[in-house]
C-alpha cells in the first residue's frame, strides 16, 4: 500500500486551520471533519494505530456477545477505546517530534519513548479488564 503524501492528506501547513475562529455549527462540522481527516491520517500512516483498530474491531463484538452484564460490556469497549486514544495522541507526539527535527536528541527520544510507555500502560489496562471481565465469569 502507497503511503500517501502529505498534501494528500490535507497537510499544508499555510492552510492547517482557515476556519479557525469560526463558532457554531460551523465550527463543530469543522471540528468533526478535522477528526475524521486525523482517524485518516492515523489508519494510513501509523502501523500501531491501523493493529490497534483492527483488534478493536475484533474484540467489540466479542464483548457484545459475551454474557455480562451492561456495566461489564461496557468496560471491555472502553478499554479498546482508550487505547485508540492514547495511540492517537502518541502518534501527535511523534508527528510533533519528527516536525522540529529528525536528528537524534534526547528529549525527542524521551518523547517518544514516554509515548511509546502510555500504549503499553493503555494496552496492559486492556488485559487487566479483559481478564477480570472473564474470570467473573468462571
Amino acid at each position: 500500500m502507497r503511503r500517501p503524501l502529505p498534501e494528500e492528506l490535507g497537510l499544508d501547513p499555510a492552510n492547517e486551520s482557515p476556519f479557525k475562529g469560526k463558532t457554531g455549527l460551523r465550527r463543530v462540522w469543522n471540528a468533526f471533519r478535522y477528526s475524521l481527516d486525523g482517524l485518516r491520517a492515523a489508519y494510513l500512516c501509523e502501523d500501531a494505530f491501523r493493529q490497534e483498530t483492527w483488534l478493536a474491531l475484533l474484540l467489540i463484538p466479542l464483548a457484545l456477545w459475551l454474557p455480562v452484564g451492561w456495566l461489564a460490556t461496557a468496560l471491555l469497549i472502553a478499554s479498546l477505546l482508550l487505547v485508540l486514544v492514547v495511540e492517537l495522541l502518541n502518534s501527535a507526539i511523534e508527528a510533533v517530534v519528527d516536525r522540529v527535527g529528525l536528528e537524534n536528541h534526547r528529549l525527542a527520544k524521551r518523547a517518544k519513548d514516554i509515548g511509546s510507555a502510555a500504549v503499553f500502560v493503555s494496552l496492559c489496562q486492556v488485559i487487566v479488564v479483559w481478564t477480570g471481565v472473564l474470570l467473573e465469569k468462571l
